[in-house]
């Protein structure tokens, strides 16, 4: 069984283990950073931090071993008048001489600034041996931010946005960077993006600010923009089954494509859907279909736990009592009696899968 929930101090270790395999500005491989991570998550679960300053940390632990093998996160609000949201809009110009009789078409990129903020996701990382786990493990951590967001609507913002990582080289150059970013602030990669998270007045003071033409950086460069790196296929795949389309922005730092949608408009904030426990579980040769099913609690934490169930196909409505009925392992795993309430995302399509 795999239980999702809320991250928690004793976490820090296995937390490190996870970002490990990805070392990124959001998961740095970094004990202290990570624990300061989980302390803001603690905090914006328990309320204590503002709105706007409110990370959600999740996890899932495998309960066979006792370990946390994945993560994920969201931010309630990425950017602001302190420190805005940049990206680069691509622009599409086209241009036509009559005397020459040519046509060209150029791609434009041109810095962008939100400073009244948007809702973000990310920090999505499995353990490698845990990937292509027939529990789809991966999904189900990046559905559970949205089970919290249709729980806690008047806790995000009106757009939600993925900066999807690209291509990069093998040892985590982006080229884009060295052709234009490195120009005009003299740092690395990894100094920009980390100096961002706390400061982006050098973006605002040493990148230019009228659009710049893609034409003139190297074709290799060129076809990097907007891409989606091959490990990130996955995620691409999944942010448009939801709702999520390409925003023709890219981060202005590696060029990594930005998805974003609508939360009112995202299928899983949509069919979020509320029950109460039936007193038994699923009856016996019913046709069932995947959920994922959460449980929230108030005071302390875990505040929120989840867990992949099958449950009669009738689900997506709730039985016609509004209750739903659990396997007694699930029932188990969330601590959950009879009565108590609970929210629920499809995973998928009913199946032929009985108990």
């Amino acid at each position: 069984m795999f239980l999702l929930r809320d991250v928690s101090p004793a976490d820090l270790s296995d937390l490190q283990e996870a970002a490990a395999h990805l070392d990124s500005v959001n998961l740095p491989d970094d004990r202290e950073a990570l624990a300061r991570i989980i302390d803001r998550s603690r905090r914006s679960f328990s309320g204590e931090l503002p709105l706007a300053e409110r990370c959600f940390v999740f996890v899932v632990a495998d309960q066979t071993v006792g370990k946390v093998v994945g993560t994920s996160m969201i931010f309630a609000q990425h950017g602001s008048r302190r420190a805005p949201h940049v990206y680069f809009d691509v622009i599409e110009e086209e241009r036509y001489s009559e005397t020459l009789d040519k046509h060209f078409s150029h791609r434009l990129l041109r810095i962008g600034y939100n400073y009244k903020g948007l809702t973000e996701i990310g920090g999505l990382v499995l353990r490698p041996e845990y990937r292509h786990h027939p529990e789809q493990l991966g999904r189900l951590l990046s559905y559970v931010r949205f089970l919290h967001v249709g729980l806690h609507r008047g806790l995000y913002r009106d757009e939600v946005v993925s900066e999807l990582m690209p291509p990069l080289e093998a040892d985590g150059t982006s080229l884009l960077w060295e052709a234009l970013g490195r120009k005009f602030t003299g740092l690395s990669y990894q100094e920009a993006d980390r100096l961002s998270q706390a400061n982006k007045e050098f973006i605002r003071a040493l990148f230019p600010q009228d659009p710049l033409y893609a034409t003139l950086l190297p074709a290799a460069v060129q076809e990097l923009i907007g891409q989606v790196g091959p490990e990130t296929k996955g995620v691409e795949r999944m942010l448009r089954e939801i709702g999520f389309d390409y925003a023709s922005r890219i981060d202005p730092f590696d060029g990594g494509p930005h998805f974003h949608a609508r939360t009112d408009d995202i299928t899983l904030v949509r069919h979020l859907g509320r029950a109460r426990v039936a007193a038994g579980p699923p009856p016996a040769g019913a046709p069932l279909r995947p959920l994922l099913v959460g449980r929230e609690r108030t005071g302390a934490p875990p505040y929120l736990r989840a867990a992949r169930a099958l449950c009669p196909e009738s689900a997506p409505g709730a039985g016609k009592d509004g209750t739903l009925a659990l396997p007694p392992d699930v029932a188990r795993l969330l601590e959950v009696a009879p009565g108590d309430e609970v929210a629920f995302l499809p995973l998928g399509s009913a199946s032929a899968q009985t108990t």
